[in-house]
């Protein structure tokens, strides 16, 4: 009798000893019903998002106007893609380990002080001391509203300064946006092309900007424009010695229309840059609508 109460008492005991353990694991974890469980592979990391806005006149309803839908608007459906891909990750992690952010970044930035307090309130983090359902259903609607004052208050100044996104890499991308123990992803919002006035120079054939006439000046206009770069070493200049620990998704590239080659040269500047730097994994997307780039955008984010 005893041989048979004790296998019986052992497996009671497993099944007791497994229930708590689920049950401890569900009284940890912020979790809404209808949103799916993010993989065992990225739940448990830490995030740390940035997105890079370009507020150059690439916004400019005038100068770039899209019947279909303005730039601006196209930015603005990326970022909640990317604010809803961040809040449906610590939605479902547990709180003992939670400790992840979000914020936004200009470079240079824009002269609108309101603008640059507006940014302040888009940086969020989450942990485990401030962590609720509660907390995490407002980070849609902050980023939604906020940057949506960012873009009309660039469009109404119309005080389009450049872009010195070759400047952020060289001082500021190490500080900014990279922390360890955590995934950082780096979206860049830009039409491709930079400059800025205050940082505009060349080494040989390389540069810290890209612009149309550039691309010209260098006659990457036809069916050889690859050869050519590579022949010439054209590109842009090493900003940064390792960024092996950041994961960069560029979106919104913009080719001019008058070279067919453009798009391609573009991304080929951008990709030798991203390589030459170490970064750890990059894509590069050329403009769509935010329906059809919310995919993208959350692929990228919640898979590793």
């Amino acid at each position: 009798m005893k041989s048979i109460l004790k296998p019986i008492f052992i497996i009671i005991t497993f099944l007791f000893i497994a229930s708590c353990k689920t049950d401890d694991k569900s009284e940890n974890t912020i979790s809404i019903e209808g949103n799916a469980k993010l993989t065992n592979e990225t739940e448990n990391k830490n995030y740390n998002i940035s997105i890079l806005i370009d507020l150059s006149d690439r916004i400019d309803t005038i100068k770039h106007s899209n019947p279909t839908m303005e730039y601006y608007n196209r930015d603005l459906g990326y970022i909640k893609s990317v604010s809803e891909a961040f809040s449906s990750h610590v939605r479902n992690k547990r709180v003992n380990i939670m400790n992840d952010n979000i914020q936004v970044f200009f470079n240079p930035n824009p002269l609108n002080a309101e603008i640059n307090e507006i940014s302040k309130k888009l940086k969020i983090r989450v942990n485990k001391n401030n962590v609720s359902k509660e907390f995490i259903n407002t980070i849609n609607s902050i980023y939604v509203s906020e940057t949506s004052k960012i873009y009309s208050l660039a469009l109404n100044d119309s005080k389009y300064i450049g872009s010195d996104i070759w400047n952020f890499f060289q001082n500021n991308i190490n500080d900014y946006c990279i922390e360890g123990s955590h995934r950082n992803i780096l979206v860049i919002l830009t039409d491709g092309y930079i400059y800025y006035k205050d940082s505009n120079f060349k080494e040989d054939n390389q540069s810290t900007y890209l612009t149309p006439e550039l691309i010209r000046t260098y006659s990457l206009n036809n069916k050889n424009w690859k050869e050519s770069m590579e022949a010439k070493k054209i590109g842009y200049l090493k900003a940064n010695d390792d960024l092996s620990n950041l994961e960069i998704l560029v979106l919104g590239i913009n080719p001019s229309i008058k070279n067919p080659y453009e798009g391609k040269v573009i991304k080929e500047f951008w990709s030798n840059w991203f390589k030459e730097m170490k970064v750890k994994r990059f894509e590069i997307k050329e403009t769509a609508l935010p329906s059809n780039m919310d995919k993208v955008i959350k692929d990228f984010i919640e898979k590793v």
